[in-house]
Order: C-alpha cells, then sequence, then structure tokens
C-alpha cells in the first residue's frame, strides 16, 4: 500500500506544470476569423500538436495542430484537425451558445492568466458547425451550473474540408476576459488543448498535455502559453 501511495505521487508530478509550451506569436493588428490555416495572419505561425488521450496515449489518426496569436485586445486560437467521421448536433446554433457541447465534436482550450490559482481558469469551445460555449471553472468552489452561464464575449469561425476530412476551428477571445489588462511579451498563461471526438458511448479525447487522468480537470497538468514577439 506504502508503495502504491509513493507511485500515486510520482505520477501526479510526472503531470505537475507540464513541460508542454506554446509560444503566441504578436500580431501587428487584429483581423477577421477565417479558419484558414493558409491566409496570410497564420503563415510562418509554429503551432503544437495534440495527438495523444489524456493519459499519454497516441492516437494514430487525430494528431491536432494548435496556432496562436496575439494582440493588444485578443488572442487567437486556430484548431487544424483531421477527422474520420463527425458526430454533430442536428439544429446546431451559432448564435445562441450551446451548453454541453462537449458531447459532441469539438475543439477546447482550458486557459488561466492566474499563475497562482491554478484551480480557477476559463474554458472555451467551438465546433465543427461553428457552435460555441464558454464556461468560468472553479475547482475548489464550483460555480453555479457549471459555469457556463459566464461570458466571455468571444467570437468564432469553423470550416470543414468534406474532402481532405480536416475541420477548422478558430477563436478571437478578448484577453481582458482572461483578466489580462496590459498583454506585452514574455507574458505566461496556464493553458492546456483538448479536442473532443464521436459520440459519448465512444467518445475519442485528445489531448496537448496529459493529464493522468479521464477528465481535463486537472490543472496541475497544464502547460504554459507565452506571449511571443
Amino acid at each position: 500500500m506504502k508503495l502504491f501511495g509513493v507511485l500515486l505521487i510520482a505520477a501526479a508530478a510526472a503531470f505537475a506544470d507540464g513541460p508542454g509550451k506554446i509560444v503566441s506569436k504578436r500580431a501587428a493588428e487584429d483581423f477577421a476569423l477565417s479558419a484558414d490555416p493558409n491566409a496570410k495572419q497564420w503563415k510562418g505561425v509554429a503551432g503544437v500538436f495534440a495527438e495523444n488521450d489524456s493519459f499519454g496515449k497516441a492516437l494514430p489518426g487525430y494528431r491536432t495542430e494548435i496556432r496562436s496569436r496575439w494582440t493588444d485586445k485578443y488572442l487567437y486560437l486556430l484548431y487544424i484537425q483531421p477527422y474520420k467521421t463527425l458526430y454533430l448536433i442536428d439544429n446546431p446554433s451559432t448564435t445562441t451558445e450551446t451548453n454541453k457541447l462537449w458531447e459532441h465534436d469539438v475543439a477546447e482550450v482550458f486557459i488561466s492568466a492566474d499563475l497562482d490559482h491554478i484551480k480557477q481558469y476559463k474554458e472555451l469551445q467551438v465546433s465543427p458547425q461553428g457552435e460555441w460555449v464558454d464556461l468560468e471553472i472553479d475547482r475548489e468552489h464550483p460555480k453555479p451550473e457549471g459555469g457556463w452561464r459566464w461570458n466571455s464575449g468571444y467570437t468564432v469561425k469553423a470550416r470543414v474540408d468534406d474532402k481532405a476530412k480536416i475541420w477548422y476551428g478558430e477563436m478571437k477571445i478578448p484577453l481582458a476576459s482572461l483578466d489580462v489588462t496590459a498583454p506585452k511579451t514574455g507574458r505566461e498563461l496556464r493553458v492546456n488543448f483538448y479536442r473532443m471526438q464521436g459520440p459519448p458511448s465512444n467518445q475519442i479525447g485528445i489531448a496537448w498535455q496529459p493529464t493522468g487522468n479521464r477528465s481535463y480537470h486537472v490543472p496541475e497538468a497544464f502547460g504554459r502559453m507565452i506571449l511571443g514577439n
């Protein structure tokens, strides 16, 4: 039993402050969302890849690229996601928030500018149909209704390439909604990227930083985003 406890502690330590880092490249000006990795604003921007499940097991065929840019007002994220089939909502709404969107295909970011209170962070999602939901998470003092009534004011765009079997999701997040009021080069945020694929009965979860748990809500495993030049 003692050895088992030691192994659990070691496993938790291995995931603490995940080693992954993504550099968000500074943009000279804000831009319209296109969900197009070949758009001029995304050319030359290096991304990171989510290609494992939450335990670190490789998931061939689901290697997801995430790129990021930032300006004085916004944080931009672009997801490039190969798929086999899509599990979608029959009657999507792109003008109202869709609670429990994560029960269908979706790209997610968990993010926080507070490096000290790691149990508090924001969760934002985009679907292949351009649906969205944003949540305010507090693992120690849960928000009413899971925090989904919080509104970041972000916008999203999605595009599906049926021929190439890739879907693209893009987010434009007001930095003020993340409590970043004076962004500057070198600023760090805590972050993890996820993706859900398929129906709940056979859902595949793809993670950037493994959490060592079936749940993605393990802030100790988050990586870092650095606001770069």
